[in-house]
């Protein structure tokens, strides 16, 4: 788990060292444990270093394998990397290091483009081939690890955070109105290839992509869920299903538990973290680091789940860290909040996460979290409607979307708009792709390929790899979701939401933390912005930067500014941070 950059010029210059430097340095946070550059003529990769799986010198990156002429950026782990390790032995592959970065090598040397078909784990890896000058690039299957990419001319640099890319110097750093279009209507989800710039984009997920000495490329797509039914699966009841998921899901949790160092769990007290120490107590952990954080309550609103992590924490006798966050704490930390975003993201747990991960951090250097069940297993208030709907999309963009497009235009500037509705339009696409049997399968997927990756998992690596912390999430185990996908929608949607799930939960975990209303990572003075908060936000919106910007038209503003807690998305989320947050981000990355 690491930040990875580079920088290749495919009309034979060679790459810039100094530029690669200052985006190696700007991943520092990442990788606080080790760095290096390794140049050669036109192509340049840089690392910065976390510790997790071979802590001795010999697993260093870039990785060079002089004997097969391969270097390698790789951030992330290969959870099945000792099985894969062993079958390449038996075919001869000779091994200097004992971690997971010198079998993504040995792999690639011997099944080509097919190794990431292998692989079990969260990767972002660029590898180059010193006698052919073949660069490729690779992204595991939900984007766990983020990868960003920026090209000008004949020259391509990549980066593990858009920042570090800017770091680089020579980016159009020009609003996107495709990207800020999906920020304002898909709640801040701006899938690849966009970004909020135009000058930068990402590598999507699931891609392998191999590039010839000129440049040209060839991409391949190795993973897509199936979220139809099969034909082998007619005859199994819930409790087949229930036992499956579970049976499933330990292995995700032990894959995960891979490392050289100990693994903690962040525990929000829900059914989806609670589990996962459930089965690591049952697996035999003891002594496991457990760690909750919440806030200051605003308006009414509590503002942490203590009472049901406690639970959790006393039954299974976990060594507790309980953090609670004052509003004076809150506002110190939200400057760095938005410095950790690679994108401007609008969740309010944006913050907890980064408090949170601060504190772990001074622990243990890997955790597991509970990321992806509701997107993977129908958790979310949008999909019971969904059931027998004949207008999918409008009923999925009414309950997700913040506003839609005509809305849109009486907020922004006239420059900054789309010419069409293009988040509604990728829906539609998505939703009409072969391979999802009822709307509530589309919506699923969607949310698993698309929302989940630029919004749950960017948050929570920006915030954990902030403080150089390691989060793994078991929920997207792809053997799991491939699993999820052929359970049919009732046993997902019962119990309002995760039946199947909690149902493999009251195995394992007390019904407490089962059998309650939703939570949510509330951080209640975000979404009801007053006094220092308010300040705050208007400073940023009517700044000198802000007004020469010209995003949002002024009467907009003056709404929101009169009138903040009445302007909340049907998201639950508030307009005011949303047009804050953008801002901030901007001016905190010099945009």
């Amino acid at each position: 788990m690491c930040g990875l950059s580079g920088e290749i010029n495919f009309d034979g210059r060679p790459a810039d060292a100094a530029a690669l430097q200052r985006m190696t340095d700007a991943l520092a946070p990442r990788g606080p444990d080790g760095s290096g550059i390794v140049l050669r003529d036109n192509v340049g990769l840089g690392h910065r270093r976390l510790k997790i799986i071979d802590l001795s010198e010999k697993a260093q990156q870039p990785m060079v394998d002089s004997d097969l002429g391969i270097t390698l950026a790789f951030n992330g782990c290969l959870y099945n990397y000792p099985e894969l390790r062993k079958e390449l032995e038996a075919k001869g592959h000779r091994f200097f290091s004992t971690g997971d970065t010198e079998v993504i090598i040995k792999a690639w040397k011997e099944w080509g483009d097919r190794c990431v078909d292998r692989f079990l784990g969260m990767f972002a890896f660029v590898l180059h081939e010193r006698d052919t000058g073949v660069v490729v690039i690779a992204r595991d299957r939900f984007g766990i690890k983020p990868l960003y990419l920026a090209e000008k001319g004949r020259r391509l640099r990549f980066a593990s955070t858009l920042p570090a890319i800017l770091a680089a110097g020579d980016v159009d750093t020009a609003i996107d109105p495709v990207g800020l279009h999906h920020y304002m209507s898909f709640h801040a989800v701006v899938p690849p290839p966009h970004t909020i710039l135009k000058g930068v984009t990402k590598f999507p997920p699931a891609t392998i992509r191999t590039i010839q000495p000129d440049g040209s490329a060839r991409d391949r797509l190795y993973w897509a869920p199936d979220m139809t039914r099969h034909a082998e699966d007619a005859n199994l009841s819930a409790e087949d299903w229930r036992d499956r998921v579970l049976d499933s899901l330990r292995t995700a949790v032990r894959r995960r538990m891979v490392a050289d160092v100990p693994v903690g769990v962040l525990l929000s007290g829900g059914v989806d973290s609670s589990l996962v120490v459930g089965l690591l107590a049952e697996m035999g952990q003891t002594g496991l680091m457990t760690f909750s954080v919440g806030f200051e309550e605003a308006n009414g609103e509590k503002g942490d789940e203590f009472v049901y992590s406690d639970l959790i924490a006393k039954h299974y006798d976990t060594n507790h860290h309980q953090i609670f966050v004052p509003h004076d704490r809150l506002m110190q930390a939200l400057p760095g909040t938005i410095q950790a975003m690679s994108e401007p993201m609008v969740s309010y747990d944006n913050v907890g996460f980064y408090l949170l991960s601060q504190e772990v951090s001074k622990h243990i250097k890997v955790v597991q979290s509970g990321q992806g069940a509701d997107e993977i297993f129908a958790g979310y208030h949008w999909y019971p409607p969904l059931v027998g709907s004949s207008d999918p999309v409008g009923d999925y963009a009414k309950a997700f979307f913040d506003r839609d497009h005509e809305t849109l235009k009486t907020q922004l500037n006239g420059d900054y708009v789309a010419d069409t509705d293009v988040s509604r339009a990728l829906v539609e696409a998505h939703f009409a792709r072969p391979g999802a049997e009822t709307p509530v399968d589309k919506a699923l997927r969607l949310d698993s390929q698309v929302m989940l990756v630029d919004d749950p998992v960017k948050r929570v690596d920006n915030m954990t790899m902030a403080w150089g912390l390691e989060a793994r999430v078991p929920f997207l185990d792809h053997e799991l979701v491939e699993l999820a996908g052929r359970i049919p929608p009732e046993h997902k949607l019962a119990q309002g939401g995760k039946g199947v799930l909690k149902e493999a939960a009251r195995q394992v975990i007390p019904s407490e933390v089962i059998d309650r209303k939703k939570g949510y990572f509330p951080v209640p003075a975000l979404k009801y912005i007053q006094g220092p908060y308010l300040e705050m936000v208007r400073d940023a919106l009517t700044s000198r930067a802000a007004r020469e910007r010209g995003l949002f038209q002024p009467d907009y503003l003056e709404r929101l500014f009169d009138d903040p807690t009445g302007h909340i998305t049907p998201l639950r989320g508030s307009e005011l941070w949303q047009a804050a947050v953008l801002e901030m981000w901007m001016q905190s990355h010099g945009v």
